[in-house]
């Protein structure tokens, strides 16, 4: 498995991590099969430059036959500078093997300032690749804590599952989100539901917890017999 992190990619008028995030997908889509795209929620705090929210982006992928990791880094590269623009700040960051301290290091920050310098110690003394791409290169925090989060398989919203089509809004059967290997639980009580309509909203975004793919859902107030669930947006 290879990560990829992404971040501070875009402004306000541009558009976003997860949009270049596909792109870079689609780009190497011969060489390199998506695991998924996960959007990672980093610490939430106006003393952090950012454009929304302050969310970064891993991308995990799986090679194909003639898959090289430097090609991917480079075509990575080549992506992310074609949908520059300026007043963003975008960082890079790719990694086979994620170190313990880089899991570390994202854990931390969605709960505390970390500096630019202190980006750049961690990956070199870890051997793991970060580079700046533009601006303040302040994007090379938030790549580098996505590619720890990622390796934990349990944090952040599912953008992109493997190569199933983003075409799911609104009410949508259960058995048809449990056929793209998500599962689908009631946030309140963690009890599966099997049988009944979803309302995903705009997009299916399912979250990434211990391992999988999980809709988390409460029962639609309009349904007291509990044949409806509205999705609930976690971050």
């Amino acid at each position: 498995m290879i990560i990829v992190g992404i971040d501070d990619t875009d402004t306000i008028d541009s558009p976003g991590t997860n949009q270049l995030a596909k792109a870079i997908v689609q780009k190497v889509a011969t060489e390199w099969r998506c695991v998924r795209i996960v959007r990672h929620q980093l610490l939430d705090d106006p003393r952090v430059h950012y454009t929304s929210q302050n969310g970064s982006a891993s991308i995990s992928f799986e090679p194909r036959n003639g898959a090289s990791m430097e090609s991917l880094l480079q075509t990575c590269r080549d992506v992310m500078l074609e949908w520059y623009v300026p007043g963003s700040d975008p960082g890079l960051c790719i990694v086979a093997d994620v170190p313990p301290a880089i899991t570390d290091f994202g854990k931390r920050c969605k709960a505390q300032l970390v500096s630019r310098q202190e980006a750049r110690d961690m990956a070199a003394q870890h051997g793991v690749h970060l580079e700046g791409l533009g601006g303040t290169e302040g994007g090379m925090i938030g790549a580098l804590a996505a590619v720890g989060l990622a390796a934990t398989v349990d944090d952040g919203r599912i953008v992109q599952l493997g190569e199933w089509p983003d075409d799911l809004d609104g009410w949508q059967p259960c058995g048809l989100i449990r056929a793209r290997d998500i599962d689908v639980v009631e946030i309140d009580t963690e009890r599966p539901i099997e049988n009944a309509m979803v309302n995903v909203g705009k997009h299916l975004r399912p979250n990434l917890r211990k391992g999988r793919n999980v809709v988390f859902v409460r029962p639609s107030e309009s349904d007291p017999a509990g044949n409806f669930y509205e999705a609930v947006r976690l971050k």
